[in-house]
C-alpha cells in the first residue's frame, strides 16, 4: 500500500461519485492527509441494494473536512452549485476527480501550465457494489480492492502541474512508486484477475495466469474471411464460422449463453450457446435462458466478430448494448479477440 505523506493537507479535492466505491476510496485516502473533500454524488437517500450516501461518506472522512453535495454530473446547475458551495466553504478547490476521461487531452492542452488533467484506469476489475450487480456471484475473487485506485490517484495528486495529459494505469504508476507486492490489493490473493473491460491491452502476465487455469482456451485455427460490410447472409456465415471454431474446452471455460438481438438487414434474434456440450449457435431463442443479451446492428455485429470493430469501443459509443452478466460479456470479448487475432 502507498503510505500517506501529508502533502495534500489544506488542499481541496472535488470528487464525483464519492458516496461509495472508487470515488469514496479516493476521498478517504486524501482525507487522511488533512485535505478538504467535496463529496459530489447523486445518492442522498439510502439505496435498498447499494450501501452509502454522500452523508455517510462524509462521516467516514478522518483527518480532513468534508462537504457533501448532491450532484448529478448531467445537470450543469447542480455542478455549478456544488462548485460555489466548495468555494464558499474552502475558498477554492485544488484537485478534482471526474468521470470524463474523454476530455483529458483537450483539457490538458487548454489548461496547460495552470491545471494538470490526467485519466486513471484500473488494469484489472475493481470490486465495487456495481461490479457485484453486473458480474454476479463470485466475481469479487477476480477483482482488486478500491484501495489500488485510491493509492494511484494519491500518487497523481502529488505530481507537479507538468504531469498532464496522461492516461495512467493504476498498477504502472504504483510500480513507479516502488510498490512490488500487488497481492495486498487483491480480494483473493493468488486468484486470476479479470482484466478491465475498457482497456485495449490484455496484460500478458494476467493472460498467462488466466490461461493456466483454463479460463481462456485457444479456439481452433480458422481465419474469418468476411467483408467489412455485411452482404446477404453475412450474419449466418459469421455464426457458421463461430460454430466451426467451438470446442469442448471453450464451452467448459465459458459456461454461458449469449443472445444477440440484431437490427437491420439479415437481422433477428440469434444465440451462441457455450453451456451445452460442444457448443451451439442458431437463429431464434436458445433452449435455456441467456446469461447475456447483446443488441446491435447486423453491420456492427459482423464488424465486431471479424475484428473490424472492438467490442469495448462499440459498447462505449453506444453501438453495443449489454444486459445481464457483465463478467461473461467480458469473457466473450477475450474469446473473440483470440478468434480473429490471426487475421
Amino acid at each position: 500500500m502507498l503510505p500517506n505523506t501529508g502533502r495534500l493537507a489544506g488542499c481541496t479535492v472535488f470528487i464525483t461519485g464519492a458516496s461509495r466505491g472508487i470515488g469514496k476510496a479516493i476521498a478517504l485516502k486524501a482525507a487522511k492527509d488533512g485535505a478538504n473533500i467535496v463529496i459530489a454524488a447523486k445518492t442522498a437517500q439510502p439505496h435498498p441494494k447499494l450501501l452509502g450516501t454522500i452523508y455517510t461518506a462524509a462521516e467516514e472522512t478522518v483527518g480532513g473536512k468534508a462537504l457533501p453535495c448532491i450532484v448529478d454530473v448531467r445537470d450543469e446547475q447542480q455542478i455549478s452549485a456544488a462548485v460555489e458551495k466548495a468555494i464558499k466553504k474552502f475558498g477554492a478547490y485544488t484537485i478534482a476527480k471526474y468521470g470524463m476521461s474523454m476530455y483529458v487531452l483537450g483539457m490538458a492542452e487548454e489548461f496547460k501550465g495552470e491545471i494538470a488533467v490526467n485519466a486513471l484506469w484500473p488494469k484489472t476489475a475493481i470490486h465495487t457494489a456495481a461490479m457485484d450487480m453486473l458480474g454476479g456471484p463470485g466475481i469479487e475473487s477476480q477483482c482488486r480492492k478500491v484501495d489500488i485506485i485510491a493509492d494511484a490517484a494519491y500518487s497523481i495528486f502529488q505530481k507537479p502541474k507538468s504531469f498532464t495529459g496522461n492516461f495512467v494505469i493504476d498498477e504502472n504508476i504504483l510500480k513507479e512508486e516502488g510498490i512490488e507486492n500487488f497481492d495486498v490489493y487483491a480480494i483473493k490473493p493468488g486468484h486470476p484477475l479479470q482484466p478491465d473491460f475498457f482497456l485495449d491491452e490484455y496484460p500478458e502476465a494476467v493472460s498467462k495466469k488466466v490461461e493456466s487455469t483454463g479460463a481462456v482456451p485457444e479456439f481452433k485455427e480458422e481465419k474469418l474471411q468476411l467483408q467489412p460490410k455485411p452482404r446477404s447472409g453475412a450474419v449466418e456465415e459469421t455464426f457458421r464460422i463461430v460454430k466451426d471454431s467451438l470446442s469442448d474446452d471453450v464451452v467448459k471455460a465459458t459456461q454461458a449463453i449469449y443472445l444477440f438481438e440484431l437490427s437491420g438487414e439479415d437481422g433477428g434474434t440469434w444465440f451462441l450457446d457455450l453451456k451445452s456440450k460442444g457448443g451451439n449457435v442458431g437463429y431464434g431463442e436458445p433452449s435455456d435462458q441467456a446469461d447475456v443479451v447483446m443488441s446491435m446492428t447486423t453491420d456492427d455485429f459482423v464488424k465486431m466478430f471479424s475484428g473490424k470493430l472492438k467490442p469495448t469501443m462499440a459498447f462505449m459509443s453506444g453501438k453495443l448494448k449489454i444486459k445481464g452478466n457483465m463478467a461473461l460479456a467480458i469473457k466473450l470479448e477475450k474469446l473473440m479477440n483470440q478468434m480473429n487475432a490471426r487475421l
